[in-house]
């Protein structure tokens, strides 16, 4: 009973840490600063590429 105990309290303790990150990862837009972070390196790299489309 006591290793069943001490395995769902880990479970918990894992849960909530899983919980408070991304919480905060909700809280302050992290996700979208992060892709709009790499949206900008994508897009330097396709701006100095010659685009060659003839109409």
């Amino acid at each position: 009973m006591a290793k069943l105990l001490k395995i769902l309290l880990k479970v918990i303790k894992i849960a909530l840490i899983a919980l408070g990150a991304l919480f905060v990862v909700y809280f302050w837009n992290l996700d979208q600063k992060v892709m709009e972070w790499a949206y900008r390196r994508v897009n330097t790299i396709f701006d100095r590429k010659k685009a060659d489309v003839k109409f």
